[in-house]
């Protein structure tokens, strides 16, 4: 969705979702959706100063701002099929549910089948001009829901309010299973605590008024309910009958899903390829495409894959794009996403009964380390050499896509060994043996495990960059067991704190809502480095507060934050990216603007038949 990502076919606005950027060298598939990558899954040469650039030469650097957002095209449509390139080096999970799935190629098949009830405008806001029309009170705290007459779901049955409800109720059940609780919006739901607890049987704050209205009511009035309110049905007559526990692994969400976009989905090979159909009843109007074809394909094989026809769309690696560039039979679009990579320290651990993150693990919890070690990144090297300009150094938690929030005056880390030594000094960090690398301040062996996700080829490279960067300031970093660690595997360690990882790479896709509550709160599952802090609390109420309906003051407290989150630095931001899409000549109306009103539903091709070069 994201990562984001696909601005056509909003999927699944405003969710929270956990992705593999780079394992997948996907996008977010999906309008205002949010997104965790593990590891920079593509990388450079390993050198001591810095990683190999190929061919591509200082002063050739590529500009995201060259890209067009939208393939041109001016032939009359033909009716076809398409096929999508789901470009992951691992199979999809295949929870194909905005409610429970958690990776981005699931989120990427459900683009085609699956949508919010609203739209977004350019500037990530919720619109009318969806399957659903809405309406804020007075005091900003209700909203009213109405979703149009003329929205099914694929087998027939109308599109409900009560669907919209059973979404909620899944999300916010003792029983459920995912991981979008942790949302602010979700949790402040009036009633929602005691619904969460299970002293209430339903949520008093969400209101059925009659078959096609829903009323939500806040205990406080939140800005983001323009860009963050849940607005993914889920199909209660379909579903009604399996247990909340047993939903996500149930054949009704893993073999035969159901939803209301512009496509049904006829048959799944699992992990491997879905075939969809045009959905002659969709709300907006018949499809143009007949049909559509999602396969996997590897980040090794992309580029043939699309000289060769085989697919007419892929989420494209910027790190091949010099190799690719001037492919006759393709265009390449592109825009700057709503995403950033980063680092990540384990701090504590997630308390599951009390449903908050506790800060109880000493070993990285001197803040003088963690910026020892962002000054000990050569990020401008990775982002030009490695990505050709189309990643660049990252300075803040908040991307400059959020231009009316992202702050380009915040202290940020530029590489500087000699500041990364120096800190480490006062903090106590010596090396006291005379080995070259440091001991803990107690004269203790110490070595740092880093978790790192395969992928492309240059995926270790780029991870042994890094770790001589931080060994070239005395600083002993190892890959956990000494190697990469596989999508899955790599997942299942981040979100259960393996106690052998101390640090990973990974990225967010932030979607269309500026609020990082629902990464970095103290009571969000989310917050993989469990860091808590007190001003953190209070900036990040403040900033989805109803004073920051003012976005002067919101643009204030997000400042603060960013300072403060650079300073503390329980991750270290390392890349913001380019968004890069190849497509084959005969497609027509594919879009990455994220103000443009085109969907699936527009989406074309004028030929039988793909462009080979």
């Amino acid at each position: 969705m994201k990562k984001r990502g696909i601005w056509i076919g909003v999927l699944a606005s405003l969710l929270l979702l956990l992705s593999a950027c780079e394992g997948s060298s996907a996008g977010s598939g999906a309008a205002g959706t949010k997104s965790v990558a593990g590891g920079d899954a593509s990388g450079a040469a390993a050198s001591s100063s810095a990683p190999a650039s190929g061919s591509k030469q200082k002063g050739q650097l590529e500009s995201i701002s060259s890209f067009p957002m939208t393939v041109k095209n001016d032939a009359a449509p033909v009716d076809g099929i398409l096929t999508y390139g789901l470009v992951s080096d691992t199979p999809f999970e295949g929870t194909l549910n905005t409610a429970f799935y958690t990776g981005n190629p699931d989120a990427e098949i459900m683009q085609f089948f699956n949508e919010s009830l609203f739209r977004l405008n350019g500037d990530y806001e919720i619109t009318n001009e969806g399957a659903a029309t809405f309406a804020l009170s007075p005091d900003k705290k209700t909203m009213t829901i109405k979703i149009k007459d003329n929205v099914k779901w694929h087998d027939g049955e109308p599109v409900k309010a009560e669907d919209l409800e059973f979404a909620y109720l899944i999300i916010g059940s003792k029983d459920y299973t995912g991981v979008r609780y942790g949302d602010s919006l979700i949790q402040d739901i009036v009633g929602m605590e005691e619904y969460h607890a299970g002293k209430a049987q339903n949520i008093s704050g969400i209101k059925v008024v009659d078959a096609k209205t829903l009323t939500i009511t806040w205990n406080n009035a939140n800005p983001s309910v323009l860009t963050g309110v849940w607005s993914s049905p889920v199909p209660k007559h379909y579903l009604k009958d399996i247990p909340i526990a047993q939903m996500a692994q149930s054949d009704k969400i893993r073999k035969n899903p159901i939803g209301f976009g512009p496509f049904k989905l006829t048959k799944i090979v699992p992990g491997e390829s879905v075939e969809f159909v045009r959905n002659d009843d969709y709300w907006e109007g018949k499809p143009i495409l007949k049909g559509v074809i999602v396969k996997v394909v590897s980040t090794k094989v992309v580029l043939q894959a699309l000289k060769k026809g085989e697919i007419d769309i892929a989420s494209f690696p910027t790190d091949q794009y010099p190799t690719a560039k001037g492919t006759k039979n393709v265009q390449f679009i592109g825009n700057i996403d709503n995403a950033y990579t980063y680092i990540g320290f384990k701090l504590g651990h997630w308390d599951a009964q009390k449903q908050e993150n506790v800060m109880d693990n000493p070993k990285l919890q001197n803040k003088k380390l963690r910026q020892s070690m962002a000054y000990a990144m050569d990020n401008q090297a990775v982002g030009d050499k490695l990505y050709h300009g189309l990643r660049f150094p990252a300075t803040t938690l908040i991307p400059p896509s959020f231009a009316s929030y992202h702050d380009n005056n915040v202290k940020s880390y530029t590489h500087d060994p000699a500041k990364a030594k120096a800190l480490l000094d006062e903090a106590g960090y010596k090396d006291k043996d005379g080995d070259g690398l440091r001991e803990d301040p107690e004269g203790k062996k110490f070595t740092i495990n880093f978790l790192m996700m395969s992928g492309s080829d240059i995926a270790e490279p780029l991870a042994k960059f890094y770790m001589q960067g931080w060994k070239e300031v005395g600083l002993d970093v190892q890959l956990v067991d000494g190697r990469l660690a596989e999508f899955n595997s790599f997942y299942d360690r981040v979100q259960k704190d393996d106690p052998k990882v101390d640090i990973y790479a990974a990225a967010w896709s932030t979607g269309a809502d500026i609020d990082p509550y629902g990464l970095y709160g103290r009571n969000v599952l989310f917050n993989y480095t469990h860091w808590v802090n007190e001003k953190n609390d209070e900036l990040l109420e403040k900033g989805h507060s109803e004073q920051a309906f003012d976005k002067a003051y919101r643009k204030d407290i997000y400042n603060q934050w960013q300072a403060l989150m650079n300073e503390e630095l329980p991750v270290i931001p390392t890349l913001y990216r380019a968004d890069i899409y190849a497509v084959n000549n005969r497609v027509k109306n594919f879009t990455v603007d994220p103000s443009s009103k085109l969907t699936w539903k527009d989406v074309s091709v004028t030929a039988d038949k793909p462009q080979t070069e």
